[in-house]
């Protein structure tokens, strides 16, 4: 089976979260990590720097590169794409998992919060996967993978909060144009999305707290699922809008036990999930939290 060491990933948002999990399950095959991020120093409400993450990637058993970066700036982005291609000799992987999410109503969305959104979730996807696209290139197996959901224009999922849904549907419009854009270099654009909630900063801080937390799944499924992604031969995997626990149960994951924050808790389902999903797919997640 393929694996993926050896390989070097650009990973955004690595410090933390779902880019730290992607980053450690990658590092058990001996993987390069380059860990975009802006956590130099330790913050009071969020765990884990770009220093700590590269401490656990080398433990787990990668390389790894930590790089201070603001994927807003094009100079900050192409410092990092460079430094990254100076210490590991090129570029197979681009996951764009950075994002910055404001759940308000349009009359409640603080206009400096509307561009960090956009800033960061659709400027930082598309710019960072411009930066590496050269290299992506001269790589055997290349793959960007967006860390967004699976287009679907339901109204619902735009009323509550137009502002971070335009944002994050902007990372998946990348992924749509991207994928055919770059299909006669082979280069896969896939996005990945979770059907629970994962527990992470957002959640506890942001989302819902430790209520929430409890009815969330662990960072590791998608993880897994983004693993099987990566795995994957390029020229036969893109334009895809996956979904971690469909993924998995393609790959015989049957018992999905292991990844709950707290055992037998009722999983929240996350947003942007079609509603067709659970009519493919026997979930045990339940309704909106």
């Amino acid at each position: 089976m393929a694996d993926l060491r050896g390989k070097t990933l650009f990973i955004t948002g690595a410090s933390r979260g779902i880019g730290l999990a992607i980053a450690l399950r990658a590092a058990e095959d001996g993987a390069n990590i380059a860990v975009v991020a802006k956590t130099k120093e330790p913050h009071p409400k969020l765990p884990g720097t770009i220093h700590t993450a590269a401490a656990a990637i080398e433990a787990a058993g990668g390389r790894a590169l930590a790089l201070a970066c603001d994927i807003r700036f094009e100079d900050d982005v192409e410092q990092a794409v460079e430094r990254t291609v100076a210490a590991f000799g090129g570029i197979d992987v681009c996951v764009n998992n950075a994002s910055a999410i404001a759940l308000t109503p349009t009359l409640q969305t603080n206009l400096k919060r509307f561009d960090l959104m956009l800033s960061v979730n659709v400027r930082g996807t598309f710019l960072c996967s411009q930066k590496t696209i050269p290299y992506l290139r001269r790589a055997a197996n290349p793959h960007i993978l967006n860390l967004s959901p699976p287009l679907d224009m339901n109204p619902k999922w735009f009323a509550p909060h137009v502002a971070y849904s335009i944002a994050k549907f902007g990372m998946s419009l990348c992924t749509l144009g991207m994928a055919e854009e770059f299909k006669a270099d082979g280069i896969a654009v896939n996005s990945l999305w979770p059907v629970s909630t994962i527990d992470t900063a957002a959640i506890r801080n942001l989302l819902g707290g430790e209520r929430v937390a409890r009815m969330s799944r662990h960072p590791s499924i998608l993880a897994d699922a983004a693993y099987v992604i990566l795995t994957r031969p390029a020229r036969e995997c893109s334009g895809n809008f996956y979904i971690d626990e469909e993924l998995l149960r393609e790959e015989g994951v049957t018992d999905f036990s292991r990844y709950a924050a707290v055992p037998d808790e009722q999983l929240a389902r996350d947003f942007f999930v079609p509603d067709e999903f659970f009519e493919r797919v026997p979930s045990g997640v339940g309704t909106r939290r």
